[in-house]
């Protein structure tokens, strides 16, 4: 997989470095520079670009406010001389920051996490499938083979999802949206209960109020999947 890039520096010599470390990095094609974030604008007009090497402190515009401005699909790693900065540009969804002056090795480690971000989002629109009781999932670099029977249930985050595993001590993390996994998974036995959790219904053992009990995790029921989930429980009621 090869990766549009963008560098962005109020600074020629900062820039003349990235733009070094672009070319040096081979799944990464610079599709140009600018020196501000306004400039930034015209060119995601003119180009597609997947990856943005953003400076933070910018006139006009910083790259913090640029970042609000621009949709997912194209990913940030900011560039900072100032420390302080890195929670900021975690809490606006940046793959990574660096922090000046930038080293190649640490360039190459952020340009390595956004060739896993983008290969993850592309397996998640053609997710494999496998036998009709499974599927496969791709998680840190492998393929995983998830039997439907030992799925507890399914957390849905920002852009991953967690896959919670029957004897399992850590969830399986993969980039899969909620709807292609609800979509994949036999309606017979999993059903989503609210917009964040899909529950094996298999599985569910507890239901206390409006909540699912797995263990220590309390799962809500939702207002909009209430319904469908309580007729399948008062289905099963003894009276």
């Amino acid at each position: 997989m090869e990766l549009n890039c963008l560098i962005v520096d109020d600074e020629p010599l900062a820039l003349d470095l990235l733009e070094a470390y672009v070319k040096r990095t081979s799944f990464l094609n610079l599709r140009g520079r600018c020196n501000s974030a306004v400039d930034v604008f015209q060119k995601l007009e003119e180009e597609r670009v997947d990856l943005i090497f953003l400076d933070i402190q910018m006139p006009e515009l910083t790259g913090l406010e640029l970042s609000g401005m621009i949709g997912q699909d194209v990913r940030i790693i900011f560039i900072t001389a100032f420390e302080q900065y890195a929670l900021d540009g975690f809490k606006v969804n940046a793959l990574d920051y660096l922090l000046k002056p930038v080293s190649y090795p640490e360039f190459l480690k952020a340009a390595n996490k956004a060739l896993q971000w983008f290969e993850m989002k592309s397996f998640g629109k053609t997710s494999v499938r496998g036998e009709e009781d499974s599927i496969f999932v791709k998680s840190d670099y492998k393929l995983l083979k998830i039997e439907f029977q030992k799925i507890c249930f399914i957390e849905g985050l920002k852009d991953y999802v967690k896959i919670f595993l029957e004897d399992a001590s850590c969830p399986v993390v993969s980039l899969i949206s909620m709807k292609s996994l609800e979509e994949t998974l036999p309606s017979a036995s999993f059903i989503r209960v609210h917009r964040s959790f899909i529950v094996n219904l298999d599985k569910v053992a507890v239901v206390e109020r409006n909540r699912i009990v797995f263990g220590k995790t309390y799962i809500p029921v939702s207002d909009s999947y209430r319904d469908k989930f309580l007729e399948f429980i008062n289905g099963k009621v003894i009276k």
